[in-house]
């Protein structure tokens, strides 16, 4: 405001609404003044958005040699600004001092103009930092112990943090109240959207904006899943807000707003916040098991944030690690390092089996560069281990398969992985970018793999991730396992028992989708706890039982297949599956014979298989024989199914070859 030589001329303003602009204009008008300088303000809330009204508005300034021009609310005159670069702002005197607040960015082609190098600083506006709203919280007289939730909620946000004060201190005084409830109070938030957001245009954009509030980064395609066809119509209306900003990989708000979004949908619809959540999340769930294996991290990562609720999961992730390590691409080269690593954290024992593992299985080691230097290299191992891969050899691996040989065997084509060997900065299996990156894999291969049986992670046996694992399904087995000194416990998630991975509620386990509340319809989620794994030929049995008894509903009710994956996971009683898979059959190479065999026996129920012959007009040699085809493709399609975790959709439903 003084006129330095060198300082910019003009000085562009942006933040969202309630960061201060306005404020810091008047601030810059008492310092111009008191420096005997002439001060013209223009509101663009008040100025009509014409050449001519604007022109006016700033015309005192032609009049007055080093004046100072402050334009407020400039987003509403967003039309005039090539004019205003290119027309208006040339022409004023030299020594005239321009600040232009806005809630939006100034136009790209601004600040690339070479003709306005150093004329023009952009600043952005946006929250305090933690010591200053801490600062400004102990000013306002909030209590220490709230800090941290309100920091939380407000990202700093100085508005925000005024009104969630206000509320503090009037809470406190009213006699206290429960600190699990959100930190603003909800006329708080009304303020906050009513100043912050605005009126949205319709219901569709208010749902994109709460679509934008639960996901980490707001994509088209996530909002073309959950809102349907206008998705990128509504994804470039959010693009265009000023309190949200785009990204590498889509949009996201500013924090603030995010939290505020939240609460209000929690409080007016808390069904349509749950059912919201669970759109997202199965939405994340496809990405993360269909999308390539690059992308895994990221889209774990994306589910993790979905779930942010969870106090364990914030506090195992994110808090000390201070972001995510360069990964490295592969093993190679960086052998020695990773083993010194290890040697140092968890003992020689450990390196010499870590080294055994490198040998076997270089690719499956996750290394990141934890510094600038090439030596500083951490990491961790996924084992892929086929029956009894390793036993011998690994005393961990060893406790492993007793594991699973006690409590659901490994099935002919299915194999077990243990995540293990987590080295960092941080060391001592504490959250870092090493353990994100571990876990994270871990839960991407949980998605990922069919033939995947057992997960196992490997942690210190301190109590510290046994919440964390619980919400991945991921139980502490019985006893430890000592390596250097260390006493190691084994999580297992039987991966056979899990229910589909793209259903769910909103609030539960990551993976299990199952949680606490009203009794579940057909169409639902099941529980890890109420599948039965069954063994190949237990299946095969159980198959066969369930053909013989498809219209018998007391002894159908009694098969084991009841509680199979391929039953319980997909809302789809037992016989609805048997008949989906005889009705499968016309789509097999040659199978039509088969389908009209089976049909006769199993779903007409003749009485005898020379009566289904003579009604097929079939000797009774050669039905059987389509018979017996029949019954073992039908056990082999829905051995398939019960395996990958997949759907048997009904004959109109699939695809003919």
């Amino acid at each position: 405001m003084h006129g330095a030589s060198g300082a910019a001329c003009v000085l562009y303003l942006h933040g969202p609404e309630g960061t201060g602009k306005s404020m810091l204009l008047r601030r810059f008008a008492l310092e111009a003044r008191a420096a005997g300088r002439t001060v013209v303000r223009v509101d663009g809330r008040t100025t009509p958005a014409t050449a001519d009204a604007f022109t006016r508005a700033v015309r005192p300034v032609t009049r007055e040699p080093g004046a100072v021009l402050l334009v407020d609310s400039f987003e509403h005159c967003r039309s005039l600004e090539d004019w205003l670069r290119e027309e208006c702002l040339p022409r004023l005197p030299w020594g005239t001092v321009v600040v232009v607040a806005s809630r939006h960015e100034p136009d790209p082609h601004w600040p690339a103009d070479p003709g306005w190098t150093g004329l023009l600083r952009v600043l952005p506006l946006g929250g305090l930092s933690k010591p200053d709203a801490a600062a400004f919280l102990r000013q306002r007289g909030v209590l220490p112990h709230l800090h941290d939730a309100l920091l939380e909620f407000t990202g700093g946000h100085p508005l925000a943090l005024a009104l969630a004060a206000e509320a503090a201190v009037r809470t406190e005084t009213d006699g206290g109240a429960d600190h699990a409830d959100p930190p603003l109070g909800q006329d708080a938030v009304a303020t906050l959207l009513r100043r912050l957001v605005g009126t949205p245009p319709d219901e569709a954009h208010q749902a994109a904006l709460d679509v934008c509030a639960q996901a980490r980064v707001t994509s088209v395609a996530l909002l073309r899943a959950v809102l349907g066809d206008q998705g990128e119509d509504l994804f470039l209306w959010l693009r265009d807000q000023p309190f949200v900003q785009t990204t590498r990989l889509g949009v996201a708000p500013h924090a603030v707003v995010r939290e505020a979004l939240r609460a209000d949908l929690r409080w007016r619809d808390p069904a349509g916040f749950a059912e919201l959540h669970r759109r997202i999340r199965g939405h994340l769930l496809e990405r993360t098991r269909l999308g390539p294996a690059s992308r895994v991290l990221e889209t774990v990562g994306d589910l993790r944030f979905l779930h942010r609720s969870g106090r364990f999961l914030a506090d195992a992730h994110g808090r000390a690690s201070g972001g995510r390590a360069e990964e490295l691409p592969r093993a190679v080269g960086h052998e020695a390092t990773l083993i010194r690593r290890i040697r140092r954290q968890e003992g020689p024992e450990s390196a010499r089996m870590a080294a055994h593992w490198l040998r076997e299985q270089p690719e499956s080691f996750l290394l990141q560069r934890l510094g600038p230097g090439e030596e500083d290299v951490g990491g961790s191992a996924w084992l892929r281990l086929m029956p009894f891969e390793g036993e011998a050899e690994d005393p961990v691996v060893a406790a492993a398969w007793a594991h699973t040989r006690k409590h659901g065997p490994v099935r002919a084509g299915e194999h077990i992985a243990l995540a293990r060997f987590h080295v960092g900065e941080y060391g001592d299996h504490r959250p870092s970018p090493v353990m994100d990156a571990s876990l994270g894999r871990m839960v991407g291969d949980i998605i990922r793999d069919d033939r995947l049986a057992w997960a196992f992670a490997v942690l210190r046996d301190d109590g510290f991730w046994d919440s964390h694992l619980r919400h991945h399904a991921m139980e502490p087995t019985a006893g430890t396992v000592t390596v250097d000194g260390h006493r190691h416990r084994l999580f297992a998630c039987d991966r056979r028992a899990l229910p589909a991975v793209l259903g769910g509620a909103a609030n539960a386990p990551l993976l299990t989708g199952a949680a606490p509340g009203p009794a579940r319809s057909g169409k639902e989620s099941c529980t890890a706890a109420e599948i039965l794994v069954l063994g190949e030929e237990e299946f095969a049995v159980a198959v066969k039982a369930a053909l013989r008894a498809l219209h018998r509903p007391r002894e159908l009710a009694l098969n084991p297949l009841q509680r199979s994956r391929l039953v319980l996971a997909h809302g789809m009683g037992l016989k609805d599956v048997v008949t989906s898979a005889i009705g499968s059959l016309p789509l097999e190479r040659g199978g039509d014979k088969g389908y009209r065999a089976a049909t006769a026996a199993y779903v007409e129920e003749a009485s005898t298989q020379a009566a289904a012959a003579r009604r097929l007009g079939l000797p009774l040699s050669t039905y059987r024989r389509h018979l017996a085809w029949a019954t073992h493709r039908i056990t082999r399609i829905m051995w398939e199914h019960e395996l990958s975790g997949t759907p048997l959709l009904s004959p109109a439903d699939r695809p003919r070859r």
